[in-house]
């Protein structure tokens, strides 16, 4: 029990005690005895409200400091009555912590603002029912092109489409619009999500520029092809120059009425035919590129995953055993079943197979293994390994790129023809590899 706890219980035994003496001497006719007492019960009462006033004044001056969040109100303890130190050493403790939260709600909130800055996302918070904004970022203001903005009302006099969509958009739903903001089309990535604070529900709006991205990877894309096609291209027709020039500096040396040589001849039929060959070759690269980007709908239908792979064993296994090559296939679940374009697949499954053919032709344990299994979320899971000698980094990163190859006879379509059927089917492919630790092939399809 504290000092000012007994205090105040021993003030209230003495004003009852002082009070149950006026009242026995009255009653036992003792008028001075009685005024003693009266006034003893006036005096201590008269110190007990006193002592009531100064804790209720201070108890107010506390709540004023809680309502108008005023943290640097502080209670003098050392030169306070000693009744009321205990108060107020307990309310500058309590002034204390509401600071200290205050402080770190503070500190939370600058963080939070400084990391929405950054980042490229524009976004801002709204109360639906009233419109007032609550929180923007510079990102977004800018893209409003607004230096300043208070509530969607004025969005909706600039911008009436935009403010639909903000108002429209379902919690958790994307959308992709296109809006003209300053006489400049955008299309922009709508994201939303509600939440509630202060009893108020709220709506947060993101927005992304895609077109910018998409204009940065398509230019990205547009660079790579340009750069593979003007390679592909000049190593034909560099050596198909050189030769027609070459021949045609030997005619010119010809008379006109001069019989050819047996040797002139041979070396203008072998000129011609390495003209004809690399013309060929770039037909046959002009016609990769056609087929490349013939690729459009999918035939989907339901077959055993068992009866793909006996597929791919009888037309695979005959060249793979004289090349003495082991073909693995493993498939625990002989009924597991698989909804996709069959002929396609195959085709993907083809060219992947082919690649291991390549791989494990100079390694002293040549073996193919295709499995098929399904994974945690059900989704069908094929691979294709391989104990081949593998691929360092730089070359995974650009085996999908369309005419990328490392054969020197190879178009570089294949790869990127499996990655096309894969995206067509609404999955992907990915590949695991290092250098003499083989090459492994992973197609994922969804549920």
């Amino acid at each position: 029990m504290t000092k000012s706890s007994l205090r105040i219980i021993i003030q209230l035994l003495l004003i009852g005690l002082s009070a149950g003496a006026a009242v026995w001497c009255y009653l036992k006719s003792l008028p001075l005895g009685m005024s003693i007492a009266i006034f003893l019960f006036v005096v201590l009462l008269y110190r007990m409200v006193s002592l009531f006033r100064d804790i209720l004044h201070d108890f107010n001056d506390f709540v004023q400091a809680l309502k108008y969040r005023d943290f640097s109100q502080h209670f003098s303890i050392n030169r306070a009555p000693a009744h009321l130190r205990f108060f107020r050493r307990g309310f500058n403790d309590i002034v204390g912590g509401f600071k200290q939260l205050s402080q770190e709600k503070e500190l939370q909130f600058q963080y939070l603002q400084n990391v929405l800055e950054l980042v490229d996302t524009a976004i801002l918070a709204f109360e639906p029912a009233t419109g007032e904004i609550y929180w923007i970022n510079s990102q977004m203001k800018n893209l409003l092109s607004v230096p300043s903005i208070k509530n969607l009302k004025r969005l909706e006099r600039q911008l009436p489409f935009l403010h639909q969509a903000f108002y429209q958009i379902s919690p958790g739903g994307q959308s992709i619009i296109k809006v003209d903001i300053i006489h400049r089309p955008h299309k922009l990535l709508l994201t939303s999500n509600n939440f509630v604070t202060n009893g108020k529900q709220m709506k947060l709006i993101a927005l992304q520029n895609v077109e910018e991205a998409l204009d940065v990877t398509e230019t990205e894309a547009w660079n790579k092809l340009l750069r593979v096609l003007t390679h592909e291209i000049m190593n034909s027709i560099a050596p198909i120059s050189s030769l027609a020039n070459t021949l045609q500096d030997r005619l010119s040396l010809l008379d006109t009425h001069q019989v050819l040589k047996a040797v002139d001849l041979k070396d203008l039929q072998d000129g011609m035919h390495t003209i004809r060959s690399r013309s060929d070759g770039l037909m046959r690269f002009s016609t990769s590129y056609r087929n490349l980007n013939k690729l459009g709908q999918i035939n989907l239908s339901q077959f055993y995953v068992r009866d793909l792979f006996e597929n791919l064993a009888a037309l695979m296994q005959p060249g793979m055993t004289s090349k003495q090559i082991a073909l693995d296939v493993i498939l625990k679940n002989p009924n597991l079943k698989m909804e996709a374009d069959q002929q396609l697949l195959e085709q993907v499954l083809i060219n992947l197979l082919l690649n291991a053919i390549d791989a494990v032709k100079e390694s002293s344990d040549k073996r193919v293994t295709i499995s098929g299994d399904k994974n945690q979320q059900g989704q069908i899971i094929l691979k294709v390994k391989d104990s081949g000698k593998g691929m360092d980094e730089q070359i995974m990163e650009r085996i999908f790129i369309p005419f990328f190859s490392t054969k020197k006879t190879g178009s570089g379509i294949g790869l990127s023809l499996c990655k096309q059927i894969m995206l067509l089917h609404k999955g992907n492919i990915q590949v695991k590899s290092a250098p003499e630790k083989g090459t492994s092939f992973r197609l994922q399809f969804p549920n």
